[in-house]
C-alpha cells in the first residue's frame, strides 16, 4: 500500500533546464580554441559538476555550477566569464514551467508528499511559490549537505512524512540519483521517462511512467 510520495522536483513536477543547458554547451563549443562538440561539452560539464557539487566539501549548487563550467571552458580553451555564463542561464531557467499533468494530479492527491530536490533552498522555494504549489515537506540538498543518490537525502524525506520505506514510492527523472538512490534506500522507485528512452539492463525500475499522471494508477 502507498501511504505517501517522494517527488524529485526539476524534471518530474516542472521541467528541467535540458534546452538552457544546451544552449550554454553549444556557445562553448562554438567559441573553444579546441574542436569539441556541445554534446561533448555538456557531458563534461555534469561530470565535473558531480565532482565539484558532492565535494567533499559539499557545495551548492549555485556554486558549484559555474566552478565546474568553468573547468570545462578552461580545458576546452574557451575564453569568457562562467559566472556571467551560468548567470544568463539561471535567469532563463529560474522560474521553469509545469511540466504537463502536474497540476491535474496535484490538485487530485490524498497521499502526503515530500519534494526530494537537490536544489538550492531559495531557489526551490521560489518556483514553488511562483507556481502556488503545496507539499507536505520539503528536503533540498542544502538541507542535508549531500545530493542524491546519497541516503541520507531519502532517510530525511521518510522522517519528514513519518512513513517507512516500504510506504512510499520516490518518483524523478534520473536513472542514478533518483532511481538508483531510492533503491539503495529501500524504497521503490518509479522513472518519469520524459524522453522515451529504453531503460538500461539492470536499471531498478519499479514502474515507469511519462509524466504524474500516470502515478494515478499506482497509488489506488
Amino acid at each position: 500500500m502507498v501511504r505517501g510520495l517522494l517527488l524529485d522536483f526539476y524534471g518530474t513536477v516542472v521541467e528541467d533546464d535540458d534546452a538552457v543547458v544546451a544552449a550554454i554547451a553549444a556557445r562553448v563549443a562554438a567559441d573553444a580554441t579546441t574542436p569539441v562538440t556541445p554534446e561533448a561539452v555538456a557531458a563534461a560539464w555534469m561530470r565535473e559538476f558531480a565532482t565539484v557539487a558532492e565535494g567533499p566539501p559539499f557545495r551548492l549548487l549555485r556554486d558549484s555550477a559555474p566552478e565546474s563550467l568553468g573547468r570545462v571552458m578552461a580545458e576546452v580553451g574557451c575564453p569568457g566569464d562562467p559566472v556571467a555564463l551560468y548567470a544568463a542561464h539561471h535567469a532563463t531557467w529560474g522560474l521553469p514551467p509545469l511540466r504537463p499533468g502536474t497540476r491535474k494530479f496535484l490538485t487530485g492527491l490524498r497521499l502526503p508528499v515530500c519534494v526530494l530536490s537537490d536544489a538550492d533552498r531559495a531557489d526551490l522555494a521560489a518556483v514553488v511559490a511562483h507556481h502556488g504549489l503545496a507539499f507536505t515537506a520539503v528536503v533540498t540538498s542544502e538541507d542535508v549537505g549531500a545530493y542524491k543518490p546519497d541516503g541520507a537525502m531519502f532517510r530525511r524525506a521518510l522522517a519528514a512524512l513519518g512513513l517507512a520505506a516500504d510506504e512510499v514510492l520516490h518518483v524523478g527523472d534520473s536513472l542514478r540519483t533518483d532511481v538508483a538512490g531510492a533503491h539503495e534506500a529501500g524504497i521503490r522507485a518509479v522513472w518519469v521517462n520524459r524522453h522515451g528512452m529504453p531503460a538500461p539492463a539492470g536499471a531498478p525500475v519499479t514502474h515507469e511512467i511519462t509524466d504524474l499522471t500516470g502515478l494515478t494508477t499506482l497509488i489506488h
